[in-house]
């Protein structure tokens, strides 16, 4: 077996990622909005430009699980919230960067504990005897999660336009349908019915070689082994590239792209994923699927990222 490549992989990719939403409030309407780009070693923000209208005033803060949050309330009458950005990316399969090594609960870090435990969304405490049917006879581990999320692609239908914000893991189970935020809630219970830490996890993902384009945030998981957190995808169980993180938490109530304290209407609501030459591309630039280098059968490096890579 080929071992895990460091987390310190080459930045190859430029992946320009955004939304823009329009919401139209009858009163001012407190708002929190979680769209901003994680940073970290595998996904680096090149650029970005927010803008809010009319004349919005956001302050930023961190929230528990290390999500960047902007406060703000919107005004009565028409409100125009935008995010765009460039973001560096790692030109490999996810799956690389995947390594075995289940960690007991007694030599895990603090801040990782937590997420072994039963949340809202994500009730383990329900789905134990399920569970331990299904799974107990695979090693704990990878081979374990990488079951689990195969299981829950094939057992629980993706249906467009299905969503229900009040379902629980264990109710989509007995439903057997929803979207994408259903089956990272499904996978994440029940990996931490086998003492696996595992969070429900927001962003983009792109059409880098592999499947039809995403026009929506997505919903997936993290999963705590060998001392790190690694993804995996129960809607799309084949690694991706390009994967784009914006929040983690518990389960899909931590990781709301919008939680509005009043009542508005949403009357807009655009994302856009796709890959440019930082050359060529900025977001100064209207939003252009022209210009995109992705979209195609193999993964296609702009002129200067490739010269890059020949120079290594």
């Amino acid at each position: 077996m080929t071992p895990p490549l460091a987390l310190a992989a080459p930045l190859e990719l430029s992946i320009r990622i955004g939304c823009e939403c329009v919401y139209r409030a009858s009163a001012p309407t407190p708002i929190l909005l979680m769209f901003k780009p994680r940073q970290g070693e595998l996904q680096l923000i090149r650029e970005e430009r927010m803008h809010f209208e009319p004349e919005l005033v956001p302050s930023e803060f961190e929230d528990d699980h290390q999500n960047t949050v902007y406060r703000m309330v919107l005004s009565p009458g028409q409100n125009l919230l935008r995010h765009d950005a460039i973001v560096r990316v790692p030109a490999l399969r996810e799956d690389a960067f995947h390594a075995e090594g289940v960690v007991p609960p007694h030599e895990l870090p603090p801040q990782v504990l937590r997420y072994t435990l039963p949340s809202r969304y994500a009730d383990s405490d329900k789905l134990r005897d399920f569970a331990w049917r299904q799974f107990g006879q695979l090693r704990n581990g990878l081979d374990r999660v990488r079951a689990i999320c195969d299981w829950t692609h094939h057992h629980i239908e993706y249906r467009t336009g299905s969503g229900n914000d009040t379902l629980s893991a264990s109710e989509v189970i007995a439903r057997g349908f929803g979207v994408c935020r259903d089956l990272a809630h499904v996978a994440v219970a029940l990996c931490r019915t086998f003492n696996l830490p595992a969070r429900y996890v927001s962003g983009h993902v792109p059409d880098l070689e592999l499947s039809p384009t995403v026009g929506d945030f997505h919903a997936y998981l993290e999963v705590y082994l060998a001392h790190r957190w690694q993804t995996f995808d129960a809607r799309w169980p084949q690694p991706r590239i390009g994967r784009i993180k914006i929040a983690s938490g518990y389960d899909a109530a931590n990781c709301a792209f919008t939680t509005l304290y009043g009542s508005a209407t949403l009357e807009r609501f655009e994302v856009w994923t796709y890959q440019v030459d930082p050359a060529e591309v900025t977001t100064r630039d209207p939003v252009d699927l022209k210009r995109r280098l992705d979209g195609t059968p193999e993964l296609r490096f702009a002129p200067r990222d490739a010269v890059r890579r020949a120079q290594r």
